[in-house]
């Protein structure tokens, strides 16, 4: 979900993935009047942390123009949440990306999922296609997320909260 969103973002904003810059696929370009820089890791999922955090050394950026978007299993497909920090919820790359920075200070963009049905396993689950049924709910909670992230970068994070959550 995290790439979705990114790769959208990309698109609407006219930027381009053209680099590979430590340990992420990059793009650098403006939202709205802010310039930004786009990252997807090039790592497993359970170690996204080791390319944001040699990213963030790299450009100087402070933890607080930090925006990670990622999957949530306990949001129902086609919401998301905004936050500002707070534990990694069993999201394994959260979890690596808190763990190798130090600190849970930075904005998360969540996009629900829901969870697994029929007992299949989490891992599996979220590495699987969409069924036919939720991906009218997935095309909206990208933009959605796409949307939040606009003000979140133009408005700040509050009024991103007091909007979207």
């Amino acid at each position: 979900m995290g790439f979705l969103v990114v790769e959208r973002l990309a698109r609407t904003s006219g930027i381009p993935f053209k680099k590979r810059r430590e340990g992420a696929q990059v793009g650098e370009g403006r939202v709205g009047r802010r310039r930004v820089v786009l990252a997807k890791p090039l790592t497993y999922m359970n170690r996204s942390g080791v390319a944001v955090k040699k990213l963030i050394e790299a450009l100087g950026v402070s933890l607080d123009h930090v925006v990670v978007v990622h999957d949530d299993l306990d949001l129902a497909c086609g919401r998301i949440k905004i936050k500002k920090k707070g534990g990694h919820g069993g999201h394994k790359g959260v979890q690596s990306i808190m763990e190798l920075l130090g600190s849970a200070e930075f904005v998360r963009v969540k996009v629900g999922i829901d969870k697994p049905r029929g007992g299949e396993e989490g891992a599996d689950y979220v590495l699987s296609p969409f069924a036919a049924d939720e991906r009218p709910l997935v095309k909206e909670s990208v933009e959605q997320a796409v949307e939040a992230i606009e003000t979140i970068i133009a408005s700040g994070v509050d009024k991103a909260m007091n909007q979207y959550n």
